[in-house]
């Protein structure tokens, strides 16, 4: 599907906005909505554990932008991508346990993670990711 392609050349450009400078581990995230609408991330270390994931940046960007979020409908997919700083190889990518509890409250359980090897997409559910999801 055309949408993947255009998910994965997003989030490898995110991708090159990473600031990485203790792990040189660069993520970049692009997440669809309903509405085709496509909002970027990527990766943002610090010294302490205040680091944020590209996945929370691509979706908190759309919230400050107006996307609902209590509304799980809205979101379709993300595609997560990473490399290591200064390589332009894409090695296959997927939340951590935090981004997935995360996602988890905003979205449908068949929503899409998307990821690659090289320019060879994957897809996951959320479900398959976190099947035992936290909620109230």
């Amino acid at each position: 599907m055309l949408y993947k392609e255009k998910l994965l050349s997003m989030a490898k450009e995110a991708s090159y906005n990473a600031y990485s400078p203790y792990s040189g581990f660069c993520v970049g995230t692009a997440l669809l909505t309903k509405n085709g609408k496509i909002y970027t991330g990527c990766n943002v270390e610090n010294h302490g554990i205040q680091s944020i994931c590209g996945e929370r940046v691509a979706f908190t960007k759309a919230f400050s932008e107006g996307e609902p979020s209590d509304n799980r409908d809205n979101y379709v997919a993300i595609m997560v991508v990473g490399h290591n700083r200064g390589s332009d190889k894409f090695g296959r990518t997927l939340p951590c346990g935090y981004c997935r509890q995360f996602m988890f409250e905003f979205v449908n359980p068949d929503f899409k993670i998307l990821t690659c090897e090289g320019d060879e997409i994957q897809e996951y559910t959320l479900q398959q990711l976190l099947p035992l999801g936290f909620e109230f």
